[in-house]
């Protein structure tokens, strides 16, 4: 019946239409496409046959298991309990007041918390804080854990990316980090925590959260987003690296995904440079032939991004993980391409990425005259994702990229498989792939979407990604983007 009215409806419009015509024949085309366009029917919901139907479809048939898999992944070093709240709420269950916002690199009193809270709520900008007192953070902790609608979470990169891992009961997960009583009852069973992990109290990160125009006193939010403190010293000194390298003998793995680096911001340079070093030397530790994969995170250290870069720890990675602003950073840390860039204006520019991706891989990755074992970059944005690699060392990457770009929809949108109605296609749907040479100009459709294109030795693999319109929970989702990408990734093995 329906179908049928439509089609009345239809028949209708083009007999008004033709009238109109045939009255005045003379109507300028603009005017009958406007006349057209109002007397239209709504355009039918996202589904099958929509672009993000047809791209959901197209990545099913794509994503398939590697031949040779992992069997034993062992993850390290950050790990932590989230605990996801109200800022509004805690701020007053802490006795404060709405007054004026100034930002603190440092959080030394709860007065501190309560003035960079403000200052950061009232622009609506992301922000996270050390706070330096142990007794007064853990009596916060201790009220925001015990307040009415508050949520913990496994967090810590490592803990999430293992997390996401023990999802696939066919594979072992070894999980080093500082694991607490709370965080060792939110892992999944499939996690194995060494009995040098754990230790009996938690690390907390407090995650205060805000919604647009929510309002405190005089003050509004322009935006939602987060404000995260914490008092962590552990895996500010990457406490548990010793204890991961060490496990590995007995464990055996054929992957190691290390993370945490970026928590080191907080120490001071002399021990920055040290722990670095022993973080190469740890790595240098692990036997030839099992990858080990290196997750970046936000970052605001210039000069530990480019210890990071310089000091041994790229070539000592065979794989590296991160998203645009941290891409940017570390290009403007080392001189890289486009280093001159403030900032992304937008959805980052595909050619500008591809070239960026590429300085690394060519400055210091795999090649003939280098001793590196860097092959593999997988990097994400909101609306695409890449992944480059050194020609030779890496199967299935076209399964791969759009398996990471598929979890984000998933877990953004908190669901089992693609829901076409409650996500969109945001990327561009054409771009050039280089600014630094002639690149070419790359057309996706949505039927195929994973493009490809190579120079100079590496491949690069990109698709779109499907945005969650409402988003449930965005915190982990590169953890989840990474995890993901590497378990339907093969290393082919060079001896």
């Amino acid at each position: 019946m329906a179908l049928w009215r439509g089609s009345a409806y239809a028949g209708f419009l083009a007999l008004a239409v033709g009238c109109v015509l045939l009255l005045e024949p003379q109507l300028p085309g603009s005017a009958l496409r406007s006349l057209w366009s109002s007397l239209q029917l709504a355009p039918a919901p996202p589904g099958p046959g929509s672009p993000e139907g047809r791209l959901a479809a197209a990545w099913d048939a794509l994503i398939v298991r590697p031949a040779r898999r992992w069997r034993r992944v062992a993850v390290g070093v950050n790990a932590c309990v989230d605990v996801v709240l109200s800022g509004v709420k805690l701020l007053e269950a802490l006795g404060l007041s709405p007054g004026n916002g100034k930002d603190h690199t440092i959080l030394h009193s709860r007065n501190d918390l309560e003035e960079a809270f403000i200052h950061f709520m009232g622009k609506g900008v992301a922000a996270e804080r050390f706070f330096s007192d142990e007794e007064a953070f853990h009596d916060i902790a201790q009220i925001a854990s015990e307040l009415p609608g508050a949520q913990h979470y496994v967090g810590g990169n490592a803990a999430l990316i293992g997390q996401k891992f023990a999802a696939n009961s066919d594979l072992k997960v070894l999980l080093c980090g500082p694991v607490g009583p709370k965080l060792h009852e939110l892992l999944d069973d499939n996690v194995f925590v060494p009995p040098e992990s754990l230790q009996e109290v938690d690390e907390f990160h407090l995650i205060l959260e805000y919604q647009a125009g929510e309002e405190w006193g005089r003050l509004k939010a322009p935006h939602a987003n987060r404000f995260i403190f914490s008092h962590d010293l552990s895996n500010g000194a990457m406490n548990m690296l010793e204890v991961f390298v060490s496990s590995l003998e007995e464990f055996q793995p054929d992957l190691v995904v290390l993370s945490g680096l970026h928590m080191m911001e907080g120490q001071s340079k002399e021990l920055q440079r040290k722990r670095l070093l022993e973080v190469v030397t740890s790595i240098s530790d692990i036997p030839t032939g099992i990858p080990v994969h290196l997750e970046l995170a936000s970052m605001t250290n210039r000069e530990l991004m480019r210890s990071i870069v310089h000091q041994q720890v790229f070539p000592a990675v065979t794989s590296l993980g991160l998203n645009e602003q941290e891409l940017l950073f570390l290009s403007q840390a080392a001189s890289g391409p486009h280093s001159s860039l403030s900032s992304w204006n937008g959805v980052p520019d595909v050619g500008m990425v591809s070239d960026i991706l590429f300085w690394i891989l060519k400055e210091h990755g795999r090649s003939k005259s280098r001793a590196s074992d860097l092959t593999r970059i997988h990097f994400h944005t909101l609306v695409y994702h890449i992944l480059a690699t050194v020609d030779g060392h890496w199967a299935n990457q076209l399964a791969a990229v759009a398996a990471g770009a598929r979890v984000a929809g998933t877990q953004a949108c908190a669901t089992e498989t693609i829901d076409a109605s409650r996500v969109s296609l945001r990327a561009p749907r054409e771009f050039m792939t280089s600014h630094s040479e002639a690149g070419s100009r790359i057309v996706i459709d949505p039927s195929r979407p994973v493009a490809e294109w190579h120079r100079e030795g590496v491949s690069f693999h990109f698709t779109p990604v499907l945005v969650c319109k409402d988003p449930i929970r965005t915190v982990g989702l590169g953890d989840a983007i990474s995890a993901e990408g590497l378990f339907y990734s093969e290393a082919r093995p060079h001896y």
